[in-house]
């Protein structure tokens, strides 16, 4: 059973969405107070979490930033209002997605369960990809993806959070944090390149995908019917 947090401060919302992820088959847990999300989430590794932007004492935002230090968690954000720009200045902070209110609380199960699918791929395609991180290898479906040390170091990153979309910045950081002379715009070069390695093996390209204008994620789909 996936457990849910809910942070939201209004408590008709919560108790709604706790009904409906419960009617869901969720496991839920519910904080109005942003100043207490942080440390739970450390202590109790929820599975999933839909978060208000505005909360007492700490805002949404500020708490995902906190939580992306040491915390791959699927996060949605709640918002009463959100444009194109705040949506991907906040998938560049690591939201996973965005709801506006007023808000169907059976689309946001949906959006839930198809994110949580994202991040857990099936066995069968698990049993494809195998990483060996000592040897810096990589096989897909038994043939061996060869990378340079940077390009497995990016395969790795995304591998590792296939619901998380990662920016350029945020991948360069991650993986050469010493490197301040570095454009972010390099990163695309190795992805470029990754992507055809991967397609010279008969794979998709797209099992590293773009999310336009936020960056780069690894979606375990495209192994699906490979």
């Amino acid at each position: 059973m996936h457990h849910i947090l809910i942070v939201e401060d209004d408590f008709d919302i919560a108790e709604q969405l706790v009904l409906f992820f419960k009617a869901s088959g969720f496991e839920t847990s519910h904080i109005a107070d942003g100043g207490l999300v942080v440390d739970w989430v450390k202590a109790n590794q929820p599975d999933a979490i839909v978060m208000d932007i505005m909360l007492p004492n700490q805002d949404g935002v500020e708490c995902m930033k906190q939580i992306r230090q040491f915390s791959m968690v699927p996060i949605v954000m709640v918002t009463a209002k959100v444009t194109e720009a705040d949506r991907l200045k906040g998938l560049e902070f690591g939201a996973d997605d965005y709801v506006c209110k007023p808000f169907s609380a059976a689309e946001l199960v949906m959006r839930i369960k198809a994110i949580l699918r994202r991040c857990t791929p099936s066995e069968q395609t698990q049993q494809k990809v195998v990483v060996n991180e000592s040897e810096l290898s990589i096989s897909i479906a038994g043939k061996q993806l060869v990378l340079t040390k940077v390009e497995f170091d990016i395969f790795i990153l995304l591998y590792k959070a296939p619901s998380r979309v990662f920016s350029r910045q945020q991948i360069l950081d991650l993986i050469q944090p010493d490197n301040f002379d570095i454009s972010d715009r390099v990163i695309d070069s190795h992805i470029k390149n990754i992507r055809k390695k991967i397609k010279q093996l008969g794979f998709s390209a797209k099992l590293i995908g773009s999310v336009y204008g936020a960056g780069y994620r690894y979606d375990a789909q495209q192994l699906e019917e490979a």
